[in-house]
């Protein structure tokens, strides 16, 4: 090798940028490496460390142009007999030889369109143009990486590609938008990689992971990956033209909410993870066999710490390798869409995690973030809260919501934490948040980070839903943006929650003492249009499971949970359990374990699993308990005064010539004989569900064969029926005809 003096012809004039490439600080690349007019003629600089030798190779007949120097460690230059498209021929230790382009003999990449949109915040095919893309430039098959890092002093793409030296492949900036590229030739998919960063005091960051991955390595370890450009070949065309009408509010929704690493563990894999392709094979079949209409998944973008359930991702636009592909994440799409089961994802745009190979201080700066930790740190989860009022920030995270909707044919998004959005002091001491512009405690920029996220999503995914898990009493959450709101389809009933969990805890002798906990949803209930979550929050953290937190014996724990199941199911709003709720678990949810099979070996608990399956299956024939989820004229109280027998009763009704129900709730262990309730039909009604029978593990009290309406006025109707009420039970009767 030949390491000539300072001085040499090749080097000469730009000294100072050859020492910056040898150490690996050098800001413009584009300006030193590659082909250069000098006074010697055409010189081609090249910088590959390690290398015996480097010739400059002709493109147009491979005839060699010239030979290259060490003229510094690593780094080579030569004049060469031309100036035309080459290539270089790289000869390494061990009789290797390499043919590659030079990444520093090809232009700009990214258009001035892409700028633009990205700067303001409006670019929603952005997971198709920054990140990693696999493309072909003249003629030349490699890998595009962008990056936005406005405040880096350098930028560098490293992978095994190039042995993770950022000294190889330093990337262009393109100053109007703060975005750094270049083009790496003869590589593909499958790549790992990640971007070396100096910050503006010149600081080397820790390699970070492309907030733009769509791909990733499975965790623990943290590389991005060079995804293919998506390529599945979809057979839903019949859903995706009417999701929209199926997931509209008269439309039946039951929603099984799913952690899927604990839902089932791979046989003798007590740690183990089902893949996609796994979950179609067993996860589809059983909801679609309980009557579910949709599964909901935790996120399952990639998350560095598997015990955030997801709720802290670093990668917003790659599903998580634990599972397997991208491809196979669409493969169990499409076979939800055939089985007829939409897909809620989980989506996180109310914070990310600090771990240092994320987006925290991503260049050196608070980029993503805000500085002022008052508004730019969650205290409660350890985690970072995105900068709303940066248009290229709300732009990243609307771009992630459409490539779900979009590109995975995702049919809602569940919007974790809008609470926390939606409010500055959230969760904070008087002297620990900032006011907004107007002095208040709304966040402004979050209120119009999530109408326009609305807008977008249903101009752009016609069908698609949005969902708000949202607990305060902030107005319009499911109003459109048109009429002052902020625009989601649907938005959790956490009061409801709340309150009648409360009350089911209870031991029944003192629940005559609070029966406003059951009957003030209904005080609120058409307010927003809602869904009723009986959610993974309520069976974690030392809450216990759903059946552990009702009162007595066994026998009365699992009555208790079927009547509430019973009442959950003829209450106004759309329906959401998680995962082993049906099954009665004894044990709160474990994210290392999975759901407690055996328990349907117990009758009784079998018999709790099916009337989940009638309680959807009713659900969704009977237009009394889904066509006026919304409005308040399907909905009337017979009986809501009744506390001393803690007794409740009330009509669900639909439009038209839809049948009104009759549902009655017994909260006590005393059966109640002879008890009138007024109908507003004569005739005979029957039980369409007793959650006393005994194929459900009840004591099968009843009223088999229906009972005929008389003519005795109760409760302002002119029939009533004198009614069985079984102990701990809901029943819910229609009339015939």
């Amino acid at each position: 090798m030949n390491d000539t003096t300072t001085h040499a012809p090749e080097i000469e004039g730009v000294e100072a940028a050859a020492m910056e490439a040898l150490e690996g600080r050098l800001t413009d690349p584009f300006a030193f490496l590659g082909m250069h007019e000098t006074g010697q003629g055409p010189v081609v600089r090249a910088f590959q460390p390690g290398a015996l030798a480097v010739e400059v190779m002709s493109h147009e007949n491979g005839e060699m142009l010239g030979r290259l120097s060490e003229v510094r460690h690593g780094l080579f230059a030569g004049t060469v007999s031309r100036r035309e498209r080459y290539w270089l021929r790289i000869s390494w230790p061990d009789g290797v030889t390499q043919d590659t382009e030079d990444p520093y003999s090809f232009g700009v990449v990214l258009g001035d369109l892409d700028l633009h949109l990205f700067s303001e915040g409006a670019h929603w095919d952005l997971a198709e143009r920054l990140g990693s893309q696999v493309t072909e430039i003249d003629g030349v098959k490699g890998v595009v990486f962008s990056v936005w890092a406005p405040n880096a002093r350098r930028v560098s793409v490293i992978g095994d590609f190039n042995a993770w030296d950022g000294r190889r492949h330093p990337m262009r900036l393109r100053h109007s938008a703060g975005v750094w590229e270049l083009f790496v030739p003869r590589i593909g998919p499958g790549e790992r990689y990640k971007y070396e960063i100096v910050g503006k005091f010149g600081e080397t960051l820790p390699p970070k992971a492309d907030p733009l991955a769509r791909r990733t390595e499975a965790p623990p370890a943290t590389a991005s990956v060079v995804a293919a450009p998506p390529a599945f070949r979809w057979t839903d065309e019949e859903w995706m033209a009417r999701r929209g009408e199926r997931q509209g509010p008269t439309k039946p929704m039951a929603v099984y909410e799913v952690h899927p690493a604990s839902w089932l563990r791979p046989e003798g894999e007590p740690h183990g993870v089902l893949d996609w392709d796994k979950l179609v094979d067993t996860l589809i079949p059983y909801v679609a066999d309980l009557g579910f209409t949709h599964i909901e998944l935790m996120p399952i973008m990639e998350h560095p710490f598997g015990g955030s359930w997801g709720y802290q991702p670093l990668s917003l636009f790659a599903p998580s390798a634990r599972y397997g592909t991208p491809e196979g994440f669409a493969r169990f799409i499409d076979a939800c869409h055939r089985a007829n089961i939409g897909v809620i994802l989980d989506w996180v745009p109310a914070h990310f995690p600090t771990d240092p190979h994320g987006m925290a201080r991503f260049d050196g700066t608070a980029l993503y973030e805000h500085e002022d930790p008052r508004e730019g740190y969650h205290h409660d989860w350890n985690t970072y809260i995105y900068n709303l009022g940066r248009r290229e920030v709300q732009g990243f995270l609307i771009a992630s919501a459409l490539w779900w909707v979009e590109t995975f044919h995702i049919d809602a998004l569940r919007v974790d934490a809008v609470a926390s959005m939606l409010y500055r002091d959230y969760s904070r001491a008087h002297d620990q948040w900032i006011p907004n512009r107007f002095g208040g405690r709304e966040n402004l920029e979050s209120i119009d980070f999530l109408r326009r996220m609305n807008q977008i999503v249903q101009e752009r995914a016609p069908g698609a839903i949005t969902i708000a898990e949202e607990s305060t009493a902030f107005p319009g959450v499911s109003q459109p943006v048109s009429q002052g709101g902020l625009g989601f389809n649907y938005k959790w009933n956490m009061g409801w929650m709340h309150d009648t969990l409360h009350y089911m805890a209870r031991e029944p002798l003192y629940r005559a003492y609070h029966h406003n906990e059951m009957t003030f949803g209904l005080i609120y209930a058409f307010s927003e249009k809602f869904v009723l979550p009986i959610s993974h929050d309520e069976v974690v953290h030392g809450k216990g499971s759903l059946l552990g937190k009702m009162p007595g014996d066994e026998w009365q724990k699992l009555a208790n949970l079927r009547s509430y199941f019973g009442f959950m199911w003829t209450h106004p709003g759309k329906k959401l359990l998680f995962m082993g709720c049906e099954l009665g678990q004894h044990r709160e949810w474990n994210h290392d374990g999975e759901i407690e099979w055996a328990l349907l070996q117990n009758q009784s608990h079998a018999g709790l699993q099916m009337l989940v399956r009638d309680l959807n299956r009713v659900y969704a024939k009977e237009p009394a308990l889904h066509a006026t989820d919304a409005e308040p004229s399907g909905f009337e109280w017979v009986i809501g005064d009744d506390a001393t027998n803690s007794v409740f009763a009330y009509l669900r009704k639909g439009h038209g010539e839809a049948k009104p129900l009759l549902v009655v709730l017994n909260m006590t262990p005393v059966p109640r004989h002879e008890y009138r309730i007024g109908v507003p039909e004569a005739g005979t009604w029957r039980e369409i569900v007793n959650t006393d029978a005994q194929i459900y593990g009840g004591s099968n009290l009843g009223n088999a064969g229906g009972v005929r309406a008389e003519a005795t006025p109760a409760h302002g109707k002119s029939h009533s029926l004198g009614l069985t009420l079984p102990p701990l039970s809901t029943l819910v009767l229609r009339p015939e005809g």
